[in-house]
């Protein structure tokens, strides 16, 4: 058996019963306010978009809630902590893409949509297609984010109260999914919206309070932290099987650049992330809980200066944990690289901390996996059934219904896949739903705010092109099988080299919507167009209804 290992498996993480009583009191806070929320639910307008009744602050908040989500807390910082350098990509890459969000997407599609992407998809183009093309798009990204919150949330509980079983593991998993489950059928959007403020909040003070008491352990500052950790990395059994060197945890490297293909993983990561958060329909969807364009562009910038500070928080957590515990004990602990934040907080703070800093962390899975559930509901709902399948006929309480019913199939799938996805790291998972994103979803919202001769076979052609791609080169990847970390470790059939499919999905996606523009024929809603541009640009005529 592995030295490492044996070393690890005798760490210390703290007292279990304090761990779970400290997150059944932050469930039951999080269940009363949702609750009470979702008294105010009666309209579907309501459960999609909380009534757009939130302020651009409020709105800032709750999405800084969405978006810093388990892949960005516990996924990040144990990348930073056993890739260094490399594993700080992360941090950059979902930072950046707010850029291409605020610059780009974010004020347009307020102006234009009302509940969901499909809104802004389907303006001036042929509803049906594009509203069922979009709601697939909407679906599988949904569902590879939630996969990577439920792999994290069962890799949290797993370290509080020290489960190493699969089967334990996978019951927490399941635990998580049903809480999500009953947050979303009970609070809808207003609930889910106050959680996620609640939670950026503590996680964002949580964050920097375990940065503060780095420093202090370190004494010292950030060269502190760093020579700690090059020294940890050298006493490593681990990364001395591997053969790495102590020195490459500051420079680039120790996961991305050996060979030519981690090279080109590396570059397929990086559009990936970059540009995968204008195309994620939970994020959004957030735009159109605000009443008008202006508080759109204020959210984004109140989430832009709050995510920023996190990120950079990140650089010192996740160098602190790689200081202060190891690689060693980070790969032993149950869920691995995902453990590296409660470790770490246990080291800094003790066991109460550790529960608390865990108990912020499971709130963020719960908000997060509500966000997206609401968003994958509502699409079914208000796209697929009241749009397509009832030609727009469809009451109130039957979308609602639709919604909820959504809400627990997608709950029980990703309680599925998140159980099969526990070993991969959370980071990396979300970036496959960022890459899904980008590719079938940000071509064709581009095209449809800036491309006036962009017709319904482009749309349909874009989506399918790009999503197809994106999921075949996922599941012929290393990710899936052929290696000891991927969903089915004893199988391969990974003839993908690269684990992110961006790099090829992406630029397929953008040709795919040139190649359908051309070859199909024009949709001659020139009117349409004409209010769209309209819209987007000057938000005139946002509340009056559209009807092709």
């Amino acid at each position: 058996m592995q030295t490492y290992t044996l070393a690890a498996e005798a760490a210390a993480n703290g007292n279990p019963l304090l761990n779970i009583a400290i997150f059944g009191a932050f469930i039951v806070v999080t269940l009363f306010i949702v609750t009470k929320a979702g008294k105010t639910t009666s309209e579907s307008s309501d459960f999609y978009t909380g009534g757009a009744s939130f302020s651009g602050t409020q709105n800032g908040l709750a999405i800084a809630g969405d978006y810093l989500s388990a892949a960005s807390f516990l996924g990040i910082v144990g990348s930073i902590a056993l890739s260094g350098y490399d594993g700080f990509l992360y941090s950059i890459g979902f930072f950046v893409a707010w850029l291409v969000a605020l610059l780009l997407v974010a004020e347009p599609l307020r102006n234009v949509g009302r509940f969901t992407m499909a809104d802004v998809l389907s303006f001036r183009l042929r509803q049906k297609p594009v509203r069922v093309a979009a709601a697939f798009g909407t679906l599988f990204v949904s569902l590879f984010y939630l996969i990577a919150q439920m792999a994290g949330a069962g890799s949290l509980v797993s370290v509080l109260l020290d489960l190493h079983s699969f089967a334990a593991q996978a019951i927490c998993v399941a635990i998580v999914g049903v809480v999500m489950i009953v947050y979303v059928l009970v609070g809808g959007m207003k609930g889910t919206t106050y959680v996620q403020m609640i939670k950026a909040v503590l996680l964002i003070t949580g964050v920097l309070i375990m940065s503060i008491l780095a420093f202090v352990v370190a004494k010292g500052g950030l060269n502190a932290i760093f020579d700690q950790a090059i020294e940890t990395h050298a006493n490593s059994a681990y990364l001395a099987e591997k053969g790495y060197v102590a020195e490459n945890i500051m420079q680039p490297g120790l996961k991305y650049g050996a060979t030519t293909t981690s090279k080109l993983d590396f570059i397929s990561l990086g559009l990936s992330l970059v540009l995968g958060t204008a195309g994620l329909p939970h994020v959004l969807m957030r735009f159109y809980t605000v009443p008008t364009a202006k508080e759109a562009r204020k959210s984004v910038t109140w989430a832009i200066v709050l995510i920023g500070s996190f990120y950079l928080l990140t650089l010192i957590l996740g160098y602190a944990a790689a200081a202060f515990v190891g690689p060693d004990r980070i790969l032993a602990a149950p869920g691995g690289a995902n453990a590296a934040a409660p470790l770490l907080a246990f080291e800094l703070g003790g066991s109460i901390f550790m529960a608390l800093i865990a108990a912020v962390a499971f709130a963020t899975v719960l908000a997060v996996v509500a966000g997206l559930a609401i968003t994958a509901s509502a699409s079914i709902a208000h796209d697929v059934y009241a749009a397509v399948l009832r030609d727009g006929q469809a009451t109130e309480d039957e979308q609602v219904r639709v919604s909820r019913i959504t809400v627990v199939v997608l709950g029980i799938v990703s309680i599925i896949l998140g159980i099969l996805a526990m070993t991969q790291n959370v980071a990396f998972l979300v970036s496959l739903a960022f890459a899904i994103a980008a590719s079938a979803n940000l071509p064709t919202i581009l095209y449809s705010l800036y491309w006036k001769r962009f017709n319904t076979t482009g749309a349909v052609v874009s989506i399918y092109t790009g999503l197809i791609s994106a999921l075949v080169l996922i599941f012929l990847s290393p990710a899936v099988s052929g290696t000891p970390t991927a969903m089915f470790p004893n199988a391969d059939w990974s003839i993908f080299p690269l684990s992110s499919p961006g790099l090829i999905s992406i630029p397929l996606g953008f040709l795919g919507g040139i190649i359908g523009t051309f070859l199909g024929k024009p949709d001659n809603f020139d009117e349409l167009q004409a209010e769209m541009e309209v819209r987007s640009l000057t938000g005139v005529g946002v509340e009056a209804p559209v009807d092709h």
